[in-house]
């Protein structure tokens, strides 16, 4: 990871709750993990043009989607809980106007071949996609007289499905994870790119090394890594960050601080960008692809320097 290109992304200049008005139903709040539509449209920006073909696999309330159509894209995109695939269905119904529409598939996306149509493959500009992680930093709080702090919307559908990879073991959802972009392969056309966005999380205190771990999930289905960019959760101000995290987040770090352990406040993702061969090819990349990671960046300059020294480069910020 220390050999890729590195850019910062400015994409929590406004809260996540402006970035949805008036684009998302109101239902998408309840979705345990949603990314950040800045983030989404930041990648389609950077890697798509007017047109282009974007894809989601994982795409919940369909974040992806919505920002796509919105900038003048096509997109597809597979949901497992057939509720998220409701609220993704209307949040592209109010998208209607936009330039080019959205469609969503109802299924498991490690079966992306029985679930997508023929006419996709070798189609897909990019894929803009995120793994389910970290169930603790993410839900909604109420509070009651009386009650405390109550959270809620804060895991995955039915706990008990084993089929959802949120609630399988790590190595087995590491394991499914791949699966699902060595299917992906068939329907990036030759220089597609995958664009993964990951944020490490803490499991009993010890920080979860994620976007490493994904990497290595993206190199064993064959794709190319090309460039490691931070997707910043916090505003960035003239000489400082302004955190945006969650109440649970606040909540974990604070009582980790009342124990001992000075933890900070994770306040970016991982966004992990890889490539399809140029050549078109399914398999894994070649020795030439591999050698010249760059050059698909159209030659524009984005570096910020080497990726940090801890778990996952850039990890943390002081709340």
């Amino acid at each position: 990871m220390r050999d890729l290109p590195v850019s910062v992304w400015t994409t929590a200049q406004t809260s996540p709750a402006a970035q949805r008005k008036g684009r998302y139903v109101a239902e998408s709040t309840a979705h345990p993990a949603k990314m950040l539509p800045a983030v989404a449209a930041q990648a389609i920006e950077h890697y798509t043009v007017p047109g282009d073909l974007v894809l989601d696999p994982m795409c919940g309330i369909g974040t992806t989607l919505v920002e796509a159509v919105h900038a003048g894209r096509r997109a597809v995109g597979i949901e497992y809980e057939p509720h998220w695939v409701d609220v993704a269905r209307a949040n592209l119904a109010l998208a209607a106007g936009a330039p080019h529409d959205g469609r969503v598939f109802h299924g498991d996306a490690r079966q992306i071949a029985t679930l997508l149509p023929p006419e996709y493959l070798g189609q897909a500009a990019l894929v803009v996609t995120s793994p389910p992680y970290g169930p603790s930093t993410h839900g909604q709080v109420a509070v009651a007289p009386g009650e405390g702090v109550q959270k809620y919307h804060h895991r995955y559908g039915n706990t008990l499905d084993r089929g959802n990879l949120a609630n399988i073991g790590h190595h087995r959802l590491l394991a499914g994870f791949t699966r699902i972009l060595a299917g992906l392969v068939p329907y990036l056309r030759p220089g597609g790119h995958v664009a993964i966005t990951i944020r490490p999380w803490r499991e009993h205190a010890e920080l979860i090394d994620l976007p490493s771990q994904i990497l290595a999930c993206g190199l064993h289905a064959g794709l190319i890594p090309v460039e490691r960019c931070v997707a910043l959760l916090a505003r960035a101000g003239d000489d400082d960050l302004v955190p945006r995290g969650s109440f649970f987040q606040r909540d974990f770090i604070r009582k980790q601080r009342d124990a001992g352990l000075p933890l900070h406040l994770i306040s970016h993702e991982d966004l992990l960008v890889f490539r399809s061969s140029l050549h078109g090819s399914t398999g894994s990349a070649s020795a030439t692809d591999r050698q010249h990671p760059r050059r698909v960046l159209g030659g524009r300059t984005r570096h910020t320097g080497n990726p940090g020294s801890g778990p996952g480069g850039l990890e943390t910020w002081a709340a």
